[in-house]
């Protein structure tokens, strides 16, 4: 069974550490935070001036690292020996690499915790370097979580530092950033800075003031606006995008657009079912709900497939096809005057 990250930093952080730590994948903030976390916990502040090194990828290759981690600490238990952009190691793609750090996980040095960083790329996992190494101590794969995690992502990385989040805030974080889990800690810290050690429950306002996404004039307020054919309001929004193009990029408008109706679509196929359900199976907070309620109400289902239609043929004119000399602004103008009917 896969190890997560969430039993990687339990362990570590009751002061259970592996020999070895292969970190990789996509999503860097899990690497960062458990590469980040170890040092902390495996040596005391004295300790890592002799025993905490650090190793780039791009500067050094596999017999480098390997001649860090068979050193012996100085006056501690343990050394930790880190390697941040492992992807970089000049070998670790080449046989002869993979042969090296194969070597050593057979038989890890007992008082070295070596932790290599391994962003955006995979190491096959089908080799035996791979599987000595998972043998030895830890392989971690840090794969992006999908965008309808978002929300409870955020909900709990709140909650660990005692502080919470309204629904539409949260909504907000997920509409503008996405998935993107470092931006998204560093928007949240951004945010937490300001209240100290105080327990906050972070709102649009807070949005607004510290990350910058206008609480009236966004996505979510757009997609509301067109769930209940509130035309002045989708103008007004509409209004704000154009002057703010490089903070409302229509692409990104229009994606939204479509998981909007993409769910609306699945919500008439459902049929009566209660909110809770219904809320389960759009995947989106129950506090949202009645927004879908009501947008079943004014669009039968030939209007949500004809709105699907019109947002396809708007992304692929954003992408060149058919476009003529209309500008993205214009692209998303038209689409909303059809979305409305």
């Amino acid at each position: 069974m896969a190890v997560t990250a969430e039993a990687i930093l339990n362990d570590i952080n009751a002061g259970k550490f592996a020999h070895i730590y292969f970190l990789q994948g996509e999503e860097t903030f899990y690497i960062d935070e458990i590469s980040d976390l170890i040092p902390e916990k495996a040596l005391n502040p004295p300790e890592k001036e002799f025993n905490l090194t650090v190793v780039y990828g791009k500067d050094a290759d596999v017999i480098t690292v390997l001649n860090h981690a068979r050193r012996f600490p100085m006056m501690a238990e343990r050394q930790v020996v880190v390697v941040k952009e492992a992807q970089q190691l000049s070998d670790i793609g080449r046989d002869t690499g993979r042969k090296l750090l194969e070597d050593y996980a057979k038989n890890p040095v007992p008082t070295t915790v070596l932790v290599i960083c391994h962003k955006n790329k995979s190491f096959d996992q089908r080799t035996s370097a791979a599987k000595a190494i998972a043998k030895a101590g830890i392989m971690f794969n840090s794969k992006k979580i999908y965008e309808n995690q978002v929300p409870t992502w955020i909900e709990s990385y709140l909650k660990s530092k005692g502080s919470g989040i309204s629904p539409k805030a949260s909504l907000l974080l997920t509409e503008y950033i996405g998935n993107n889990l470092e931006r998204l800690s560093n928007e949240i810290d951004k945010i937490l800075v300001n209240f100290k050690d105080q327990a906050v429950t972070i709102d649009e306002d807070l949005i607004q003031q510290y990350v910058g996404i206008n609480k009236e004039y966004n996505v979510f307020e757009l997609q509301k606006a067109l769930l209940f054919k509130d035309r002045l309001r989708c103008f007004r929004i509409l209004n704000y995008f154009n002057s703010n193009p490089k903070a409302n990029p229509p692409i990104l408008v229009i994606f939204q657009l479509y998981s909007l109706y993409s769910r609306l679509l699945i919500a008439s196929e459902i049929g009566n079912a209660d909110r809770k359900s219904l809320a389960s199976a759009l995947k989106v907070n129950p506090y949202f709900i009645n927004d879908y309620v009501n947008g079943l109400r004014n669009y039968p289902v030939n209007e949500i497939a004809a709105a699907l239609r019109y947002i396809n043929q708007a992304d692929a004119r954003l992408k060149g096809v058919d476009s003529g000399s209309m500008t993205a602004e214009s692209i998303l103008n038209e689409l909303i005057y059809r979305l409305l009917g």
